[in-house]
């Protein structure tokens, strides 16, 4: 019996930093000759404590939503990185976002301030993301929801 492996491409998994220089125990998962992704990962890899976030939206304490697109999501940033902080995990952390949006068009539209935004409040980490609209959201007035995933080191 012969046994043969599949030739795929290869797998390159890259260490990622904190904003402070200190390397964190997450990799990003880039196959060899795929090209590299703007803006978000292909893959993670890490060990540790992990923090998961429901699904968050953006408006405050008082649950009043920020009014329009951009607003939303930089509320609903702030409010992962609140929730991350709370488990002592910083955005570096993240190996894993799911972004729920009701019009894909508005957020094609945005992606500059978007980009924006995401590095004001994580900074140039980018994990592992899914972009997905759905029709509506609980909230009937939210206009983006994001999941959540962090790996804190050991």
């Amino acid at each position: 019996m012969s046994v043969t492996t599949p030739k795929g491409p290869q797998l390159a998994v890259l260490p990622t930093a904190a904003e402070d220089g200190t390397r964190i125990e997450a990799q990003i998962l880039q196959p060899s000759g795929w090209p590299v992704p703007k803006g978000y990962a292909n893959g993670m890899a890490a060990e540790g404590r992990i923090v998961v976030t429901g699904g968050v939206i953006g408006w405050d304490a008082a649950e009043r939503l920020a009014d329009g697109f951009v607003a939303q999501v930089r509320q609903t940033l702030d409010n992962i990185a609140a929730i991350l902080a709370e488990a002592g995990a910083r955005p570096e952390h993240l190996v894993r976002l799911t972004w729920y949006v009701v019009d894909m068009d508005e957020y094609l539209a945005n992606l500059k301030e978007l980009g924006r935004v995401y590095r004001e409040i994580f900074g140039a980490h980018y994990p592992a993301m899914a972009l997905v609209q759905v029709v509506r959201l609980v909230e009937q007035a939210a206009r983006v929801e994001i999941e959540a995933t962090a790996v804190i080191p050991r």
